[in-house]
């Protein structure tokens, strides 16, 4: 027999998870779903470190999400119920884990839990929905206008996408060069250094130091890459692995903003994305501290997101968030004096949008205008390792020439 860890929630909603013996994971979930569990999921637990190294196979595209909540939106303005749009939706979805995750969410809907409940049990199992779209649901239904709130959600949605896809299209270039760069020193170290020191052993001359260099480390290379190859791949894998721990984020992040030029491009984004958070959470009708805390949650820096729930413990103390945020010595002093007008006004979702559109505005241009000396850096590093290994292989040969006349 087998052990599987099975994760699972009660009648109550409670996601419970533990480590059950059995013939097949099929078994084991008919077993639990026999005793009255909803099952999420059965995984083998000799799988689950390559589970762990890979990631899950299991998620929702952001469009999908974003072209479900357009659809589910406009029925519900359409006047159909929220169960009979759920189930149309659950119909049209090809995804079969998002239709299974529907499937799910109506059940749960029909059993007569709020449909921000039912999503929030989906984060907790599979932690595929995020909080700022539960907690956008659960506003809407305590305003009674859910379809408004969802609307914000949509837009929201769809202009981080959008920003996310511009700055990782931007990378593109850069990473292919790099490739390209480990590539060919690769095939020259492996393959065309070896053959000139099969070539030069024939002559039995004394070659030159940066000759005898260069052949020494490609004849070691090509010796080990059997060796080499498969334990960077291992290496790469146990990296990804503790990164996603949360001490290996926590060092990401550290680095992230220790490099130079690309430290300040990324703390921009992250300003950007938490303002666009918290405008679109209070937007939709949140109380501050509540909207401060899940935009603390939902952001992807360790450090920032603790600044930010720092703030919200001042704020809920009565200070003012330009304040709160300023205590923190971390925000960019224009966001927190724009946030300090947007509190004076009266306009803090508006001026939060706009602190979110002029970072943004920035990450793009400091984004172009570092990835265009990328390119020409690395160009100009492949051919000086070309020039260094033609000279060192070829300053034998030219040697040996001079020697014959």
């Amino acid at each position: 027999m087998a052990e599987f860890l099975v994760k699972m929630a009660d009648e109550r909603g409670r996601v419970l998870q533990q480590v059950e013996s059995g013939f097949s994971a099929k078994e084991v979930r008919e077993r639990f779903i026999q005793q009255g569990f909803l099952v999420y999921s059965v995984k083998d637990k000799g799988g689950l470190l390559a589970a762990r190294l890979l990631g899950p196979r299991q998620k929702i595209k952001t469009d999908e999400f974003i072209i479900f909540n357009q659809q589910f939106v406009t029925l519900i303005k359409a006047g159909l119920p929220i169960l009979m749009s759920l189930d149309l939706l659950r119909k049209r979805q090809r995804n079969p884990f998002f239709r299974t995750l529907l499937e799910d969410v109506r059940e749960r809907v029909k059993s007569g839990q709020l449909l921000s409940e039912a999503f929030e049990a989906q984060g907790k199992g599979q932690g595929t929905i995020s909080k700022v779209y539960t907690t956008t649901l659960l506003a809407g239904e305590r305003s009674g206008n859910i379809e408004e709130v969802l609307s914000r959600y949509v837009g929201y949605q769809r202009i981080t996408s959008t920003f996310r896809k511009k700055v990782i299209a931007s990378l593109w270039y850069p990473a292919i060069l790099v490739v390209a760069l480990i590539v060919m020193l690769s095939f020259l170290m492996t393959y065309v250094v070896p053959k000139f020191s099969e070539l030069y052993a024939q002559f039995n001359q004394d070659l030159p130091t940066i000759t005898q260099i260069l052949l020494a480390v490609g004849t070691t290379a090509q010796g080990y890459f059997y060796i080499v190859l498969p334990s960077m791949i291992v290496a790469v894998l146990l990296a990804m692995a503790w990164f996603r721990s949360e001490k290996g984020r926590e060092t990401l992040d550290t680095l992230r903003f220790k490099l130079p030029i690309f430290g300040a491009v990324w703390l921009k984004y992250q300003v950007a994305m938490f303002s666009r958070t918290l405008a679109t959470l209070l937007s939709g009708g949140m109380p501050l501290v509540p909207s401060l805390e899940t935009a603390s949650s939902s952001i992807n820096s360790p450090r920032i997101s603790r600044n930010v729930e720092q703030a919200g413990k001042w704020v809920r103390e009565g200070r003012s968030l330009s304040n709160s945020l300023e205590e923190t010595q971390f925000f960019p002093e224009l966001a927190v004096e724009m946030i300090e007008v947007g509190e004076s006004t009266g306009a803090l979702p508006s001026m939060l949008n706009s602190v979110a559109e002029f970072y943004e505005e920035e990450v793009q241009n400091s984004l172009t205008t570092s990835l265009e000396l990328i390119p020409v850096f690395l160009l100009i590093v492949m051919a000086l390792v070309v020039a260094f290994v033609l000279i060192a292989l070829y300053l034998p040969i030219f040697s040996l020439g001079s020697q014959v006349h």
